[in-house]
């Protein structure tokens, strides 16, 4: 049970909010203003609330649909956050660096999300990418969220759009109970077992999400695989060379939408700021990764090893459907 749960005073009748409200038990309810008070206030300590969560429901105002940074993937597209923060809690998370608070924050006002996305697609015949999984794990927090009950019918009205919904979860109870739509992406981070087991902290096992992989497979969805972040100054290429082969021949090459891989790199500014916030984690401290172009990222020993793993990744699937992070 959590201690607290801040509502905003506007949407505390929202029927969304009352549906949270059932879901989380919380020994205190207490109305606000706006959730940034509390959020973006100064001198909070992440890993202290991580351990000891509270919890926030706002609508949110401004940027509701925002460009995706560049050094995030090598696709064009936006991103919208539904929630801020997440369930897991990976050493290598950005959102430690991103955010001053570890409070999960629940915005509740899909339509306006939904009317923001539509704006952006109108003015473009171009594809589109929309990214829901950057501030959060959309798919884990679905039991609460209810967000692709919503989003996944609104996405199939949407002919030159695709939603991508990360997660490392294996949850697909919610999933299945929705029709599958073309337009979306059920996109998995994966990683060898063995840095789940250490970096990966309360994330399904890897045979748990393979699982959830196959039986989406099989009742219609479409399958992204994210080889997001390649860690090699802690797993051997074989491992990920296993890795590649397990998932993209545990189903169909048609139900395969797209494979990325990218390297475990952050900005100079979440880096410095996740050490300030955690001195133990030693992951952020290799000194086979350093600074470059403000980005924390890996030296050319590592770089090269990923160069290995790009070819063999082409190897086993066309070559179009694979992102590769600059």
């Amino acid at each position: 049970m959590a201690k607290t749960i801040f509502v905003e005073n506007n949407i505390f009748e929202h029927s969304r909010t009352r549906k949270l409200l059932n879901i989380i038990k919380a020994r205190n309810i207490i109305k606000i203003n706006h959730y940034g008070e509390l959020f973006n206030r100064n001198r909070q300590n992440f890993r202290i609330q991580k351990d000891s969560l509270n919890y926030i429901i706002a609508a949110k105002k401004n940027n509701l649909v925002m460009p995706v940074p560049r050094s995030t993937t090598s696709v064009d597209g936006y991103y919208f956050s539904h929630m801020y923060n997440c369930i897991y809690d990976c050493d290598y998370c950005f959102l430690q660096g991103h955010f001053n608070s570890a409070y999960h924050v629940y915005f509740i006002n899909y339509e306006d999300f939904g009317e923001a996305i539509l704006n952006k697609s109108i003015k473009t015949k171009t594809k589109l990418w929309f990214f829901s999984g950057y501030d959060c794990d959309s798919l884990a927090s679905e039991k609460i969220t209810g967000f692709a009950e919503y989003f996944v019918p609104f996405f199939s009205k949407l002919k030159n759009c695709i939603l991508e919904i990360r997660t490392k979860s294996s949850r697909t109870t919610e999933l299945l109970k929705i029709k599958p739509n073309p337009n979306v992406v059920c996109a998995f981070s994966l990683n060898p077992q063995n840095l789940i087991n250490v970096f990966e902290k309360g994330t399904p096992s890897l045979s748990r999400r393979i699982k959830s992989i196959k039986t989406l497979s099989e009742n219609g969805w479409k399958i992204g695989l994210r080889f997001d972040p390649l860690i090699l100054t802690k797993a051997r290429k074989e491992d990920y060379l296993e890795l590649f082969d397990l998932a993209v021949n545990c189903i169909p090459k048609s139900s395969i939408h797209s494979v990325s891989l990218g390297t475990l790199r952050l900005s100079e500014s979440h880096h410095k700021k996740m050490i300030k916030n955690d001195r133990q984690n030693r992951l952020l401290l290799d000194n086979r990764y350093g600074y470059e172009k403000k980005m924390w990222q890996p030296h050319s020993e590592i770089r090269n090893i990923e160069v290995h793993l790009r070819e063999h990744l082409k190897k086993l699937i066309p070559q179009s459907s694979i992102f590769l992070s600059e």
